[in-house]
């Protein structure tokens, strides 16, 4: 007879809660806030941050994603990673949340709401085939979500990324409209900007990740780790994300806060979107059997989506001021305060639909009671 150990709960809004987390959304609101501000009254910052780009990217919004996500990926033992491969429910729910519903779902949302705006119906579709790959570790870790499933679960949609991204924005954008019989768009993909947006905002920051755990458990022990040196480096992950938020939203302040109505009628289907992929997600999760931590991780990385490499796809493809581009930064404009609201959601949630479960950090209960 075998026995498994459920996997500890991670700290942050339903753990220790620090200052930081406590009133996490509101520095997040301050953040988005201060980015619009100065994208709109600082002469030439707009064009001083895009010149700081080498192939695509964004030198600084990387600097700060990469800040961000160290700080989490250095907390998941990889050593345990092995009983999420060895999960067939998970994996395999995981992959059809992603690759099949969740483009689905955002192209049936774009023709609903959008039909009307073929640039940005074609933005948003971008939108929903950029599976997440950077934000969801912060929003998996708030909300105790299971680390190791996110780091597989993350790793196997870049991979999914790489190989697919191209063969859907093909069928999405001109094979299932015309089935339909409505218009098609031309559009060609980049593989090579794809490989390098999964290599830079994931790749970069996994094996720094894994080299630091692997290397400071041999030196120190997990003890000392977990429990000296995660603790030093655990704000990073938050001064990263606010970091990140106000670069993203000064780039494109004048563009968001210029043409508010349109912002509006993009903001719509990716709220239901959000929203929606997330509840049907996490119900999906506890219907097949999975518990809190590992609902709560498949729920994330089915909602979120890789705003950087949808931004960077829709700038290569139509233009920097095409309705498209905008269409893509009007994602984490949505996607980030629409998220942060789905952790607590989750944590209320946690003890209603998973009773009894150890998975839900007792932290949690006392938060959203």
């Amino acid at each position: 007879m075998t026995t498994t150990t459920a996997p500890s709960a991670p700290t942050g809004v339903a753990g220790e809660m620090s200052f930081l987390d406590r009133f996490l959304p509101i520095w997040i609101i301050a953040a988005m806030i201060l980015g619009l501000a100065l994208g709109r009254l600082v002469p030439g910052l707009n064009q001083a941050l895009e010149s700081m780009s080498v192939a695509g990217i964004s030198v600084p919004i990387a600097v700060g994603l990469l800040v961000m996500m160290y700080p989490v990926l250095a907390k998941v033992r990889y050593d345990e990673t092995h009983r999420v491969t060895a999960d067939r429910k998970l994996m395999a729910l995981s992959l059809v949340l992603n690759w099949i519903v969740g483009p689905a779902v955002m192209f049936a949302l774009a023709w609903l709401l959008l039909a009307d705006l073929p640039e940005y119906r074609t933005g948003l579709i971008i939108v929903g085939l950029a599976r997440c790959i950077a934000m969801v570790f912060i929003w998996n870790d708030l909300a105790c979500g299971d680390r190791e499933a996110a780091a597989v679960l993350v790793a196997i949609n870049s991979v999914f990324q790489v190989l697919a991204f191209g063969a859907l924005g093909w069928f999405y954008l001109q094979v299932l409209p015309s089935w339909l019989g409505l218009p098609v768009t031309s559009a060609e993909f980049s593989v090579g900007a794809i490989v390098l947006s999964v290599l830079v905002f994931l790749g970069i920051p996994l094996l720094a990740g894994f080299l630091t755990r692997t290397l400071g458990e041999r030196a120190k022990g997990r003890d000392w780790y977990e429990n000296r040196f995660l603790p030093r480096i655990g704000p990073f992950a938050m001064y990263g994300l606010l970091f990140t938020i106000v670069l993203l939203f000064a780039l494109q302040g004048e563009a968001i806060t210029s043409s508010p109505w349109d912002v509006a009628r993009i903001a719509l289907p990716l709220l239901g979107y959000f929203v929606g992929m997330f509840l049907v997600s996490l119900l999906a999760a506890r219907a097949v059997g999975l518990n809190y931590a590992k609902s709560t991780t498949v729920a994330f990385t089915a909602s979120g989506n890789n705003f950087e490499l949808a931004i960077a796809v829709a700038i290569g493809t139509f233009g920097i001021h095409s309705g498209q581009a905008l269409a893509g930064v009007v994602g984490p404009l949505i996607e980030v305060p629409v998220l942060v609201g789905l952790v607590y959601v989750s944590l209320w949630l946690g003890k209603r639909l998973f009773p009894g479960d150890p998975t839900v950090p007792a932290a949690a209960r006392r938060v959203v009671s």
